[in-house]
């Protein structure tokens, strides 16, 4: 496809060590140097800390309903991008700024679209609420969300930019470089990073569709990131969207500790979950195209 010409910046570095066995080999390394990394900042925070903030910090992250407990978790998703850019070094012997495209239109590229995606949301939120969000009800107080929130930026930058890292950068490039229908290296890491996102146990019987949403994500930042050749617009688009749905306005519940205000309800209320998600795909596809809008310029 012409309009994927572009890709060819990130996947030429690919090309050099495109077997299959070497992708399987570095997805298991990163998936080790994710535990290592993690298991590691378990161990020191063990150490250095008293028994009772051990706990507490651990007790904070797995629900993430503090600040800090998502502020920790987000912090720790850089495991997965710097495992991402060791396995490019030493399995593909690929240097690791490869998987983000080249420097200059990398960082053209994500401020065109951090810009339109900004615009975008700014607009959406000056619309008459919509009745699926009113009665939000404040979750920080603003003073204390302003002074948190270059930390919350910082970190929502290296979970979003990890995980496009690993799945457009590393996942996408690669398969590429094997194969060269678009269908399969569009949709093969869409699909894995959709269905990490199954959790019945939080989203219960709306949960497939959950994953469904996902899917749709993965292949508007799968496609932007093949249409400019850079990581540029996938992250920006992945870092507005968690803005929005973990600082600005977040349902109850798990990961929902940096947010401004809640949602009337939690992941568990089925109804109200089910009548979100048409709303927040919708929102993908306009983002989409903004995004597409936004690179043409």
């Amino acid at each position: 496809m012409n309009g994927y010409a572009p890709h060819e910046r990130l996947v030429l570095h690919a090309r050099r060590k495109p077997e299959i066995w070497r992708l399987m080999l570095g997805l298991m390394l990163i998936a080790i140097v994710m535990y290592a990394l993690s298991r590691a900042f378990f161990a020191i925070l063990q150490v250095v800390a008293s028994e009772q903030t051990y706990f507490d910090v651990y007790s904070s992250i797995q629900t993430a309903t503090t600040p800090s407990g998502l502020l920790v978790l987000l912090f720790l998703m850089g495991a997965m991008g710097i495992g991402t850019m060791v396995a490019a070094e030493l399995v593909h012997q690929r240097p690791a700024a490869t998987l983000f495209g080249p420097r200059r239109a990398f960082w053209g590229d994500f401020r065109r679209v951090l810009v339109a995606m900004a615009a975008l949301t700014l607009a959406l939120y000056a619309l008459p609420p919509w009745g699926l969000i009113e009665g939000t009800t404040p979750n920080l107080p603003l003073g204390d969300w302003l002074r948190l929130l270059p930390l919350t930026l910082i970190a929502l930058l290296i979970q979003t930019g990890s995980e496009e890292l690993l799945f457009r950068g590393y996942l996408q490039s690669q398969l590429a470089a094997r194969f060269q229908r678009p269908g399969v290296w569009l949709v093969l890491p869409s699909a894995l990073f959709a269905s990490l996102h199954y959790a019945p146990q939080m989203y219960g019987d709306n949960a497939i569709y959950v994953v469904l949403w996902a899917f749709a994500f993965g292949l508007a930042a799968a496609d932007l990131t093949a249409r400019s050749g850079t990581l540029g617009p996938a992250i920006a688009l992945h870092l507005v969207n968690n803005f929005s749905a973990m600082a600005l306005v977040s349902m109850q519940g798990d990961m929902s500790g940096l947010a401004l205000y809640h949602l009337p309800f939690g992941p568990e209320d089925a109804g109200a979950l089910g009548a979100l998600l048409p709303i927040d795909l919708a929102v993908i596809g306009v983002s989409w195209l903004a995004a597409r809008l936004a690179l043409r310029r």
